[in-house]
């Protein structure tokens, strides 16, 4: 294989990769404790280390990168946010929160990340039930935990695809 030929299949080999962690970042977003933003992130880091160091960064692939990293940085912030803003709504105390969190991801450890999803909210109608003795109230707590991750998950979601857009650009027409 001639050295040019030998270039073009790793840079599409190493396209592909990026792109398979892009996806795998994307749909690790269902899952509430998965960081997908800032898998992404990461892989397109690496993008960007190794187009820099074969001297292959433009102006507009930095330029994308900084978007980037902001649409990384907002999300996180953003997803927080939109979640705690549901929970607190209801005068959830963190200490159910946290054992919530917890569930989710000592379950998806051991057992598999749906798993883990299906105890996150389990977790916190048992705490909450707990904690005030009411089966309804501890429900709509529930709820509101669940719209919250909702909204949080369309956020994350779409902010991930802008993510993959703006990498596209950069990867597919700066060449």
């Amino acid at each position: 294989m001639d050295p040019k030929t030998l270039e073009l299949f790793l840079q599409v080999f190493f396209e592909v990769i990026t792109f398979a962690v892009l996806v795998f970042g994307l749909l690790g977003l269902l899952i509430p404790v998965f960081p997908g933003l800032t898998v992404m992130w990461l892989a397109i880091l690496v993008y960007a280390i190794i187009q820099a160091s074969l001297d292959n960064m433009t102006w507009v692939g930095w330029l994308l990168f900084v978007l980037i990293t902001l649409l990384m940085i907002g999300g996180n912030v953003a997803d927080n946010f939109i979640i705690a803003k549901h929970m607190r709504d209801k005068d959830i105390p963190w200490s159910s929160i946290l054992w919530s969190f917890a569930a989710g991801i000592v379950v998806s450890l051991f057992f598999t990340p749906i798993m883990g999803i299906i105890a996150s909210p389990v977790a916190l109608f048992l705490a909450e039930w707990r904690r005030l003795k009411a089966r309804d109230t501890a429900l709509a707590n529930t709820k509101a935990w669940m719209t919250g991750w909702g909204w949080a998950i369309a956020a994350r979601m779409g902010i991930g695809v802008v993510m993959i857009i703006f990498w596209g650009l950069w990867a597919w027409t700066t060449a």
